[in-house]
């Protein structure tokens, strides 16, 4: 069993608790577009599979669908919309979302980072907001004097999950086998590209997947990231 030398992270619903931070933000976004479109606002959530009363559907295109998805699904039933302007209003209106942290991240990449982790993170979401998100928390890479070796965004270069490449890319740039990387995710999205790359697969519950969505694709599925440094330790 290979060593774990790199933690590869998803962004929305793996650092940041999905629900907490993109249920209000899904609800405002979606009445806005809808009252800028003439459309019903219920008609309009149903296509990214969002309901109003009970959130997120396991299966909405929203948990790992990158920005340009998302923004043609919602043009379909905004004819009057351009499918370049909602990808700028998307983006700007995910940058100033206010994120929730599943743990407080700083203290948690500095541990990992003192364990001597190399540390990544790869996300549908664009990079710009991936990294003011980030930011906000006090999270940055190393060349901003943080801890994080790499920040991929799928508008990176390098594609967006479920291909491997983006990850790959994450490798290459630490110097890892991809063996000794584990990617940890909330999506089938995150796992499959992780077991298409050759890395360990680690699921957590902090988005909408349940842990039967999620076990083919994992090698161990935990609650949180919160319980990664004991399981870490464990398989050491």
């Amino acid at each position: 069993m290979a060593r774990i030398a790199g933690i590869l992270f998803d962004k929305d619903g793996t650092l940041f608790d999905f629900n907490a931070t993109w249920g209000a933000w899904t609800a405002h976004v979606l009445t806005e577009l809808a009252a800028q479109g003439g459309v019903d606002r219920v008609t309009l959530a149903a296509r990214v599979g969002y309901d109003f009363e009970r959130g997120f559907a396991p299966n909405s295109p929203v948990i790992a669908g990158t920005v340009p998805e998302i923004a043609a699904i919602l043009a379909g039933a905004l004819p009057a919309s351009d499918p370049a302007d909602l990808v700028a209003y998307l983006n700007a209106q995910a940058a100033r979302a206010q994120v929730v942290e599943v743990v407080p991240l700083a203290r948690f990449f500095a541990q990992l980072r003192a364990a001597g982790q190399r540390l990544g993170v790869m996300t549908n979401d664009s990079e710009e907001s991936a990294r003011a998100h980030l930011a906000a928390v006090s999270v940055m890479e190393r060349a901003q004097g943080g801890v994080l070796d790499l920040v991929i965004g799928a508008d990176s270069g390098h594609g967006a999950k479920p291909d491997p490449a983006p990850l790959l890319a994450f490798a290459h740039h630490v110097g890892l086998p991809a063996a000794q990387i584990a990617m940890v995710g909330d999506s089938r999205h995150d796992l499959g590209a992780g077991r298409a790359a050759g890395m360990v697969t680690v699921g957590v519950l902090t988005g909408p997947a349940r842990a039967e969505d999620l076990a083919d694709l994992a090698d161990v599925v935990l609650p949180s990231i919160a319980d990664l440094p004991a399981w870490l330790a464990a398989r050491a």
